[in-house]
């Protein structure tokens, strides 16, 4: 199955970084990415659907009650590439961090994702949806 970018970019968050069930994440890893997709961030470079999978619930873990809100609409580049700001935190709550998802498209699907933290959100700023 192909997915459009903005598509991508919204279940990566949601139903990849932002799900605690393994095996559902990982349903949905298998579904968006390609076989040899690459996920860059900080602390690491993580290949293909296991690796992606498996850190995406180790970060996870680390904040379970962690919600992933959307600051900005997903902003696309001739459908092979995009990006999508967030913030996160506990429902209710102001952002404990922020973020900006980058993706690269190959036939509808993630090849690549880089993940840039965007420093400390605005504690005045949106709340975390519950």
């Amino acid at each position: 199955m192909s997915y459009d970018i903005a598509t991508l970019l919204d279940r990566n968050l949601q139903n990849v970084f932002g799900e605690g069930d393994d095996a559902l994440r990982r349903a949905v890893v298998d579904e968006i990415f390609t076989e040899d997709a690459i996920f860059v961030e900080p602390h690491g470079i993580y290949r293909g659907r296991d690796e992606i999978s498996r850190i995406a619930g180790v970060i996870r873990a680390t904040h379970p009650t962690f919600r992933y809100t959307p600051i900005a609409a997903a902003e696309e580049l001739h459908g092979q590439a995009g990006r999508l700001q967030w913030v996160a935190g506990a429902p209710g709550e102001p952002p404990a961090y922020a973020g900006t998802d980058f993706i690269v498209a190959t036939n509808g699907r993630i090849s690549a994702l880089y993940l840039f933290f965007d420093g400390q959100p605005d504690p005045t700023g949106p709340r975390i949806e519950a």
